[in-house]
């Protein structure tokens, strides 16, 4: 990649909807890296790893208007710091963790906002509910209060071709369609958090409100 990274985000954002966020995935990136791609607009920042993000977020604090968005699998030990930290968690992956997330919000006095990370299809290699798995979760993940549960994440399995991964997508978005009009009292379906640099045109075309972008603005990580 000869092209600078405000050159790529101007370019991709250039060829996205409006109605869709770009957020850049700073993961194994450098603060100067970041502060780069902020110098282009960007404003929505993702990261894996709580103590990573911690150290760039602390070199970043001359940019109070950054919003991080924690995209990781979350252990429950971590809960804590996540909520601390990010003000968006995508990857909340099974019941007992919104549990503690919410609990831990109480205390806190925060309101984080979550993505639901769902498994369209099975796979061994990703965290997150299956689809049955969820629906049957849904009443007690409306009593959660003090989550803002916004939407769905999914990443479809590796190996997939086009069809087969815009078909995830779609049936993603039919989910949270589903779930939209059960009219729950405190679970949101506003977003779906959806597409990364490999597959994002694809999300795009099903529905994304939030694409992740790492390695197509930032080039390989080593």
């Amino acid at each position: 990649m000869n092209s600078s990274i405000s050159e790529r985000i101007l370019s991709i954002r250039s060829s996205l909807p409006t109605s869709v966020k770009l957020i850049a995935v700073s993961k194994q990136v450098s603060a100067q890296a970041i502060r780069s791609a902020y110098s282009a607009g960007i404003r929505d920042f993702a990261e894996s790893r709580i103590q990573e993000a911690a150290s760039k977020q602390a070199e970043l604090q001359d940019l109070p208007d950054i919003t991080w968005h924690f995209i990781g699998h979350l252990q429950s030990n971590k809960a804590k710091k996540a909520i601390e930290q990010f003000p968006w968690i995508h990857s909340v992956d099974n019941l007992k963790l919104a549990q503690r997330l919410d609990q831990l919000a109480q205390q806190l006095g925060v309101s984080p906002q979550v993505c639901l990370q769902v498994k369209i299809l099975p796979d061994p290699n990703k965290s997150g509910w299956s689809v049955s798995e969820l629906l049957a979760d849904l009443p007690t993940l409306d009593q959660y209060k003090s989550l803002q549960i916004q939407g769905l994440m999914t990443i479809p399995p590796s190996g997939l071709n086009d069809p087969e991964i815009l078909n995830v997508f779609n049936l993603n978005r039919e989910l949270a369609k589903k779930i939209q009009e059960q009219n729950w009292s405190h679970i949101k379906m506003q977003h779906l958090s959806m597409g990364m640099s490999g597959d994002y045109e694809l999300a795009v075309q099903a529905g994304a409100t939030m694409v992740r972008l790492g390695t197509i603005l930032f080039g390989d990580r080593s």
